[in-house]
Parts: C-alpha cells; sequence; structure tokens
C-alpha cells in the first residue's frame, strides 16, 4: 500500500476510478495547474522521542509573541478563567457530539439547553438554536430566515456599519442564494436610517440587517427602527456583541426579530482566529425558518427533569429544497465553553466585566484626545469598550514600535483612523505605558 495512512486498497482505488471514468489518479488531477502542484520531497523530521518532541514544540511555541491586546475588530482579548479547560477536558464532554439519542445524552443535552437559556436571557428573544460555526454564518442564517419568512421578496438590506469580514461573508452567501444584498450607507459613524427608509420605501425589502454596538465601537440609537421596517412588512436582524448585552439594550428591547453575533466575547480566547462560536435567536414566529436544532426541557416516566431534541424543521429530512440550512450538528464544545463561563461571571460580574472595560476605554481616549495628537473621529457618539480616534501620527510606524514593545495596538481603519479596544484585562498600567510610547 502507498500510504499506510489510507485504507484503500489498489483494488478500491481501480474500482473507484473505473466508476467515474477515469483512467488514474493524475487525471483525476489534471485540471489543477501544474504550478500549484507540489512536486518536491516533504520536509518531514524523522521520528522523536517524547522528550525530544516536548522540546521540538516548546521551541515553537516561543517563536509565538505574547502581546497585550489593544486591538478589537470583533476578536476580543477577554478573560478566560482556568478552570474552564479543566471542565472541557473531560471526556465525557469532549468526545461529545450531536446527541441523536437523548436517552443516552442528557448530560450533552442539558449544557446546550442551558446554553440556549443563557443566550435567550441576554439577547431577550423567545428562542435559540444549538449554535452555529462563527458569527459572520450566523448572521447569514439570519438572513435566510428574513427571506424565508418574508416569502415573495429576496432583497436585504445590511448596514456599512457591520464588521467588515462579516457583511463579505454574508455577500458570498446572498451571492449563491439568489439574495438580492443591499448596502445601508453610514452618517457620522452610523447607520443612515435616512437611507435605509428609502430602500423600505421600494416595498421589495425582507429584512434589515444592524449592529449593535457597530464596527466603531458605537452604540447605535436604534429607536423606532423596527417600526419603520415592520411597517414595511420587513423583519430586522441585529448582530450584537453577547457579552456587551449585559449591560446594553438588548435585540429584543430594540424589537428586533433574529439576533445573531459571536459568541467570541464569553471568554473564548483569541487563539490566533478560532474556534469560535456563532449565536442565533429569533422571536416564537420565526422559529421554525431556523437552521440547525432546539433543545428543551420536559420530563420523563418518573416525574424526573429530562432533556430532548424538542425541534427541528422537517425541511431538513423532507423538503431540503425549503430548508433555510442543512446544519445537523452543533459546535458542543464551544456552547459548553460558553455555558460555563457565562455562569462562572453570573450576572454581576458580567456587569463588571463591561464596567472595567468601558473605564479603561474611556479613560484610555480621554488621555489620546488631551495629547493634542488625537481627535475624536465621530465626535459625541456614545461607545462601551472600543472607539475610534483621528491622528496625524504615522499609523504604520506607531503600531511598528508598539509592536517592538510588546503591544498589539489599534486597528488602522484608513484616512488616519485608529481602532482601539480596551478589555477588562487591560490595566491602567498597560494603558499607561501604551499612551507613553505611542507620543514618544
Amino acid at each position: 500500500m502507498s500510504n499506510k495512512f489510507i485504507p484503500h486498497t489498489e483494488e478500491d482505488i481501480r474500482l473507484m476510478l473505473d466508476k467515474i471514468g477515469v483512467s488514474n489518479i493524475d487525471e483525476l488531477y489534471s485540471d489543477v495547474p501544474q504550478e500549484v502542484i507540489f512536486k518536491e520531497e516533504y520536509d518531514i523530521p524523522s521520528a522523536m522521542s517524547e522528550i525530544e518532541l516536548r522540546k521540538h514544540f516548546e521551541e515553537l511555541g516561543e517563536k509565538n509573541k505574547k502581546l497585550t491586546v489593544f486591538a478589537g475588530g470583533g476578536a476580543y482579548d477577554h478573560y478566560s478563567p482556568s478552570v474552564i479547560n479543566h471542565l472541557l477536558a473531560r471526556s465525557e464532554f469532549y468526545t461529545a457530539y450531536t446527541p441523536y439519542q437523548p436517552e443516552i445524552s442528557q448530560g450533552t443535552l442539558q449544557y446546550i439547553f442551558e446554553y440556549q437559556s443563557i443566550i435567550s436571557e441576554l439577547t431577550g428573544m423567545e428562542a435559540t438554536n444549538a449554535s452555529m460555526y462563527d458569527g459572520a454564518t450566523a448572521t447569514a442564517e439570519a438572513m435566510f430566515m428574513m427571506v424565508a419568512s418574508a416569502k415573495k421578496k429576496n432583497r436585504v438590506l445590511i448596514s456599512s456599519t457591520v464588521a467588515d469580514r462579516v457583511i463579505e461573508v454574508v455577500k458570498t452567501y446572498a451571492k449563491f442564494h439568489g439574495v438580492d444584498l443591499t448596502i445601508i450607507p453610514e452618517a457620522e459613524g452610523v447607520t443612515d436610517l435616512d437611507a435605509m427608509n428609502a430602500e423600505l420605501a421600494k416595498g421589495d425589502v425582507a429584512g434589515v440587517i444592524l449592529p449593535t454596538p457597530n464596527k466603531y465601537g458605537i452604540l447605535e440609537d436604534l429607536s423606532g427602527v423596527a417600526d419603520a421596517i415592520h411597517a414595511a412588512k420587513a423583519y430586522l436582524a441585529i448582530n450584537a456583541d453577547p457579552s456587551a448585552l449585559a449591560v446594553i439594550k438588548t435585540p429584543a428591547e430594540w424589537g428586533a426579530d433574529v439576533a445573531c453575533g459571536d459568541g467570541q466575547t464569553l471568554g473564548m480566547p483569541l487563539n490566533f482566529g478560532g474556534p469560535y462560536l456563532g449565536y442565533i435567536s429569533c422571536a416564537k414566529g420565526m422559529l421554525r425558518k431556523m437552521p440547525g436544532r432546539v433543545v428543551g426541557a420536559t420530563k420523563d416516566a418518573d416525574g424526573k427533569r429530562a432533556f430532548v431534541l424538542t425541534l427541528q424543521a422537517r425541511e431538513q429530512h423532507i423538503r431540503r429544497e425549503k430548508a433555510t440550512s442543512n446544519i445537523c450538528s452543533n459546535q458542543s464544545l464551544m456552547t459548553l465553553y460558553a455555558t460555563i463561563y457565562v455562569a462562572l461571571m453570573g450576572k454581576q460580574g458580567m456587569k463588571e466585566l463591561n464596567r472595567l472595560a468601558c473605564d479603561g476605554a474611556h479613560y484610555l481616549y480621554n488621555k489620546l484626545i488631551e495629547s493634542g495628537h488625537f481627535t475624536p473621529a465621530y465626535p459625541g457618539k456614545p461607545f462601551l469598550k472600543e472607539f475610534v480616534v483621528k491622528t496625524d501620527l504615522d499609523i504604520k510606524a506607531l503600531n511598528a514600535r508598539l509592536l517592538e514593545h510588546g503591544i498589539m495596538g489599534g486597528i488602522d481603519m484608513g484616512d488616519g483612523r485608529l481602532a482601539f479596544a480596551v478589555t477588562e484585562k487591560r490595566t491602567k498600567e498597560e494603558i499607561d505605558n501604551l499612551i507613553t510610547l505611542m507620543l514618544a
């Protein structure tokens, strides 16, 4: 056998090639450009003993720079309590998959139910599913839910103040699902509501996607927005930071029909971009348009509390062409992570971490403005833990200098704008050091 890790025999391969009408493996990949095919020997090291392997990985790990993070843009350096990883590593959690058999999956079903309850409480919505892959794809699924609910309309509006990477993912989903996506322009850092209303007046809008906080960290005032959208017989989805929802107005309070976003802010480490967690919640009327599954609580034959897979839209199996999205599994491990985190923090802890982040962000903001080298990018706009300032300094050189001192600086937003994020992890000493280095 040419590769001991591939179970197919030569006969298996021959039968498969004959079935698809291809003479050999090379012909199978004949449409792949030759210039992208690797033709050299793989640089695979020889076998190592355990102690050699541990030393090798330690050396590789030391190449990573551990930075003090002042960047945000959708991924934030929140504190991760050490007990979470100890609980996650338990074998009954770590190896768990979708609970197809409720009678032997009670533990998995329970923590998914608790996760759904937590997200529903944070968003104020009536129902939450058993998780999505990340915040960007969850927002795309919210788009599909609104189109499916609006029936004969397939145009969706999305604010340009939603995070850029989320918009790009939603664009891709829309393109290949026949959804007409329109970008609402911004005005002074927030959604241009006049432009939104002008689009709604055309009468062909299925739904609108708005953020809180937005990509600049601004808490947009969405008063009356839901009424205008519903009057146009359209739906409202709000992409929200779930951590911030402990202290700011919830999607339900704004009148949203769907809430979605990224659960990374619920204590998940930055970890080079993942794994993260997407969440999606909705009003009861849209429940059957929500992808994935819903776990519910009940009582067994002895009257004891039990958990079951309560709902999965039949379209997922019977009329798949009408399904919003055929998501059969959930990110079980990450839902457990979020559940443990919020349970550890509690309501008071969630409020406290937001207070610390808010205090730190406003302290940094005020100090930068006082320096004379920075001015408000969006004067008078309220923010929680992230903000944008304008500067006459060389942003590229500034961030390079910070990196030399072990600091990940703000995100260059273009046009002399620099975005900073401050979480509960950042101390006054770290903030003061950042300011000193920037003004040196």
